[in-house]
């Protein structure tokens, strides 16, 4: 697993707290403590999955396609994962040997189970309740 999925959900989350106001990618990624390059290559892919667009011009930048309450961290899974599946297989085991023979087969079935599970978990939060928790955790800490 890589941090682009904690990326994407602090991009969306920060468009979230700006009230409909656009972003630049530099202002993002001083946020996310990374290079503008980085948030500009996910913001593409998040546009491409109808979450975000952009404002052009001055005082253009990144907005929330969609009120964050109807955008799911499953939403944002999709958007940013290229290839399907959480979890990698190792293609070739050995066929001479019963474990290897058998291996892809036993973790294709059990591994699709926990993304199921995690799928049905992630269409359960929203953006909008990221910020809350987010505006909540400021308040506390």
């Amino acid at each position: 697993m890589n941090t682009r999925l904690a990326v994407a959900t602090h991009i969306l989350t920060f468009l979230q707290s700006q009230d409909g106001k656009p972003a630049p990618s530099e202002l993002i990624a001083a946020s996310v403590n990374t290079n503008a390059a980085l948030i500009r290559r996910l913001l593409t892919q998040l546009a491409k999955a109808g979450l975000t667009t952009s404002q052009m011009g001055t005082g253009g930048g990144a907005l929330l396609a969609k009120p964050g309450d109807r955008i799911t961290l499953l939403d944002v899974h999709r958007a940013i994962d290229e290839n399907g599946s959480v979890f990698a297989i190792h293609p070739n085991p050995s066929p001479l040997c019963p474990v290897g023979r058998n291996m892809t087969t036993v973790l294709n079935h059990r591994l699709s189970e926990v993304q199921r599970a995690m799928e049905a978990e992630l269409g359960q939060v929203s953006i909008a309740d990221i910020a809350t928790d987010v505006s909540s955790n400021n308040r506390t800490s």
